[in-house]
């Protein structure tokens, strides 16, 4: 279970994946462009559940995008594994840049596969051009109380 974990922050938000056999390189583990793959997919899960989903970025014009990511790859993961993706939303500046911790851990030993960390960015679904945040992102994307200070 996700509360015996020992997660960075309190109360993720949780996706479980099992390791597909796709996802495996030619060193025998999960290809590290994979966990983006699933760290974006519970960003957009955890996005939904928090009421901002692409509609929502539809009727507002607006979305946040990637601007960096930070990956710590710690231990390796393998076909048929099941993980567990967790993330909270770990900074906001209510203007234009947010931040998202992540962690993928490994149920089986407690394991911290991966710990990542992604800025986004707000900008104009038209233009592409940052733009200053929408209220609904605000108080949708509100950080955790034990985030680190955000720059």
């Amino acid at each position: 279970m996700s509360e015996l974990l020992a997660w960075d922050f309190a109360d993720p938000f949780v996706m479980d994946v099992d390791v597909p056999a796709d996802a495996i390189d030619r060193l025998g583990h999960v290809n590290n462009a994979r966990y983006l793959v699933w760290l974006e997919a519970c960003a957009w899960q955890h996005s939904e559940h928090l009421g901002v989903g692409w509609d929502d970025y539809e009727r507002l014009n607006c979305a946040v995008v990637a601007h960096r990511h930070e990956v710590d790859y710690l231990k390796a993961s393998f076909a048929g594994e099941t993980l567990r993706v967790g993330t909270w939303c770990s900074g906001n500046d209510g203007k234009l840049r947010f931040r998202r911790h992540y962690q993928i851990m490994r149920p089986a030993d407690g394991a911290c596969v991966v710990r990542a960390v992604t800025h986004w960015i707000c900008v104009d679904l038209q233009s592409g051009r940052p733009r200053r945040m929408p209220p609904e992102f605000v108080r949708g994307y509100p950080s955790i109380a034990d985030a680190p200070p955000f720059p």
